[in-house]
């Protein structure tokens, strides 16, 4: 193995994202060879003795790649629902608050975190959002278009009404998918008490292509090749968008029959004696054609008037 940049070698390994690799040499809590290493400096775990704080990495035989469907009550301890065997260099790629349920992707490749995580890569989260009252059209249109929070402008939402509740003459409440390319800590909530309404539940459904409506609360899966190849899409800028959100089958689902297609151009030719089209129900044939009026320099018969 050729050696690499020391922040792109830690992601590998497991320690930590890019970003979070470049604060470790920062603080001067990562070594090679004995010596504290500086952004810049290169290495391979095969050949040079790697070290932060004091432990020497271990180059990894194989990543793994998990989907768990997080539970409300949980944050940094979220690893506590993984098996212990399992718990080896992984961590969480980006996060769910304390309140939040719904999909997170455990892993031990920064590399993929980094990328899968950081809104500068474009790959899309959904979440389904339950809200106390109802809130506007122009409202949600704030949303959409982006707000201000913390001093920084969001970017622009997707958002979507699903359904409404409501006993008798109440307002009730509203359910509303949302979907957005960046995740600022509690960003969802804070947008919507912007507009004077609090959320009352939040569920993420998708990460990028990647949804699982059938895994239980607290429950996870290994993340199949495909799925890993379609995450890596969505984190792709050169990518259109329209594939990078085209949702993935889950893991073990069969596949949806295709219908068989036909010659021509998806439509089905008539039989040669089928004689002329009939109009459709309800719709009007060509209008008969209007009398035809003479002109002035016509006589009464047709004919070419003589002067």
């Amino acid at each position: 193995m050729s050696s690499e940049r020391l922040q792109k070698l830690l992601a590998r390994a497991g320690i930590a994202s890019r970003r979070k690799a470049e604060e470790l040499v920062r603080e001067g809590r990562v070594t090679i060879n004995g010596q504290v290493a500086t952004l810049g400096d290169r290495a391979d775990l095969t050949t040079d003795a790697v070290k932060v704080d004091g432990r020497r990495l271990r180059p990894l035989a194989q990543h793994r790649y998990l989907l768990l469907n997080k539970p409300k009550g949980y944050l940094t301890a979220v690893l506590d629902l993984v098996p212990p065997g399992m718990r080896h260099a992984l961590f969480p790629v980006g996060r769910l608050d304390y309140q939040t349920e719904g999909l997170l992707l455990l892993t031990t490749d920064g590399e993929f975190a980094e990328r899968v995580a950081h809104p500068r890569y474009g790959c899309s989260k959904i979440y389904e959002v339950k809200v106390h009252g109802v809130p506007t059209e122009q409202e949600i249109d704030r949303l959409r278009r982006g707000m201000l929070l913390e001093g920084r402008r969001t970017a622009p939402a997707r958002i979507r009404a699903l359904r409404r509740t409501a006993r008798g003459e109440e307002e009730g409440n509203s359910w509303w998918e949302v979907q957005l390319r960046e995740g600022r800590t509690r960003q969802i909530r804070e947008m919507f008490f912007r507009l004077g309404y609090r959320v009352q539940k939040l569920r993420r459904i998708a990460i990028g292509p990647v949804r699982d409506p059938d895994i239980p609360a607290g429950a996870l899966r290994d993340i199949d090749e495909r799925e890993i190849a379609l995450l890596r899409r969505a984190a792709d800028p050169a990518s259109p968008v329209a594939d990078r959100d085209r949702p993935a089958r889950p893991a073990g689902a069969a596949a949806t029959p295709r219908r068989p297609r036909s010659k021509g151009r998806g439509t089905t030719a008539a039989p040669a004696s089928a004689g002329p089209k009939a109009p459709r129900p309800g719709r009007r044939g060509p209008a008969p054609a209007a009398p035809r009026t003479p002109s002035r320099r016509q006589g009464p018969g047709g004919g070419r008037r003589r002067s």
